[in-house]
């Protein structure tokens, strides 16, 4: 899976002769192959660069000239020859995620050249993901569900935040992921309001709730979710926190469709936390794109007052956080479809008392 002709058939329209690509993700988006290397795409052409290590393997990419690196002669000036040789005098660039570094590695090679920030072209092509993404997101997020279930059975008093995420890694390796989309979160109790919390050696006591944050990788695509489970009885104000969530967060996904802005899904879940009267504890947006990173754009947030477009993938994951007390947040994967939505996360949302 490539996306080497989408990338050509919006240059022109972007005013470029070239697209460079030069960042991992990028790279894997373009010619679905993770080898260290750099991509030029024009209109009629491409020609990626990688190393030794990984030019057997790049012979499976489709629609590009490979060449072999050396010792001498690296990405960047393999890039100048292939600028001069095409006569490309406007070349786009991944800005946001090239170094300083690297941009003066490559202006001095082409003194002569253009170099046009267009991450937020390769943003809007990532944004919107096509049938075979959207399969590996649905693998990745079925792995992430099954995890879930089988997870429930070892929260319990006197295991540790770090046996959870050890055991929630395990299982989605187990169940055919690649790798974890990022570091689980596991919060148990007072931990909980940290909406980013790392695992730590406290034990798990009954009467708390445990956050469980993780997600996982397949074919090269993300899953994310979020659960906050209740091992014993809660208290009258857990189930009042617990229920204004998940109440917050269906609001937010019944407006989830293509062309919505996401300052207004964001909005409607915010409405519900601060009717509740919780809404100094809901500090971030309600959601994220995710594909081959685990964090994009388009993001569902207060400020992003632009359409999101048909074909996305945001998470949707209000949350409620009070300090030295507890947390709550329920996170779906949510794709915005032309009259409506897709979750693709199955896992229960009703309140798990273990």
């Amino acid at each position: 899976m490539n996306h080497i002709e989408r990338i050509a058939a919006g240059l022109e329209q972007q005013g470029l002769d070239a697209m460079l690509i030069s960042s991992a993700p990028g790279e894997f988006y373009a010619v679905g192959f993770q080898g260290e290397g750099y991509a030029i795409i024009t209109k009629s052409a491409c020609r990626y660069s990688t190393d030794a290590r990984y030019i057997e393997a790049a012979e499976a990419i489709e629609g590009a000239e490979l060449i072999c690196i050396s010792p001498t002669k690296g990405h960047a000036e393999y890039a100048a020859e292939t600028v001069a040789a095409w006569n490309i005098k406007r070349l786009g660039i991944e800005d946001e995620y090239m170094s300083v570094q690297e941009y003066s590695k490559l202006k001095g090679l082409m003194p002569e050249v253009e170099f046009v920030p267009a991450s937020e072209y390769m943003a809007q092509l990532r944004a919107v993901k096509d049938e075979d993404e959207l399969q590996c997101m649905r693998a990745a997020q079925d792995i992430t569900d099954r995890s879930f279930t089988e997870i429930l059975n070892y929260i319990k008093p006197g295991f540790s935040e770090k046996e959870i995420a050890a055991r929630l890694t395990y299982l989605q390796m187990s169940m055919g992921a690649s790798v974890n989309s990022f570091n689980p979160i596991v919060a148990s109790g007072p931990n909980g309001s940290m909406p980013h919390a790392i695992p730590s050696d406290k034990l798990i006591q009954s009467g708390e709730f445990v956050t469980l944050d993780f997600g996982c990788m397949f074919g090269g695509y993300c899953s994310d979710m979020t659960r906050t489970v209740c091992v014993g009885k809660p208290t009258e104000e857990m189930e009042l926190v617990y229920n204004t969530v998940l109440k917050a967060q269906l609001a937010g996904i019944e407006l989830c469709r293509g062309g919505v802005r996401g300052c207004d899904v964001h909005n409607a879940a915010a409405d519900v936390i601060a009717a509740a009267g919780y809404g100094e504890y809901f500090g971030h947006g309600y959601g994220h794109s995710l594909g081959i990173e685990i964090h994009e754009n388009p993001r569902a947030n207060a400020v992003n007052d632009k359409p999101i477009p048909t074909g996305a993938v945001l998470s949707a994951e209000p949350g409620i956080y009070i300090p030295g007390k507890f947390g709550v947040r329920i996170e779906d994967l949510i794709i915005y479809c032309e009259n409506g939505y897709e979750d693709y996360t199955k896992s229960p949302k009703n309140l798990i008392c273990l």
